[in-house]
């Protein structure tokens, strides 16, 4: 009899600044790690590990003010999608 062989797909591996970008991308909006997951390709558990890691590294920095955490431009938002698409190819 022949061994089941299962379809994998291969793990992506991001730069360290596409992970600095998706942490910045949470903590300098109102959106939630779903939903900025669900806007720059990668799994909710990916990022909030990540967006963990960020706080565990950072946790004596101090919180940004409101003011400092203005929204992410619309513009810059699309840069970041176009770069992760070209480190994906």
């Amino acid at each position: 009899m022949g061994a089941s062989l299962q379809m994998t797909t291969p793990r992506r591996k991001y730069d360290a600044a596409f992970r600095e970008e998706a942490v910045r991308l949470v903590l300098s909006s109102d959106r939630s790690v779903k939903q900025v997951a669900e806007e720059i390709g990668v799994k909710e558990s990916t990022l909030g590990i990540r967006l963990h890691r960020h706080r565990e590294k950072h946790q004596d920095a101090p919180v940004p003010s409101e003011v400092d955490r203005g929204p992410v431009a619309w513009d810059e938002h699309q840069k970041a999608l176009a770069e992760n698409a070209r480190l994906k190819a």
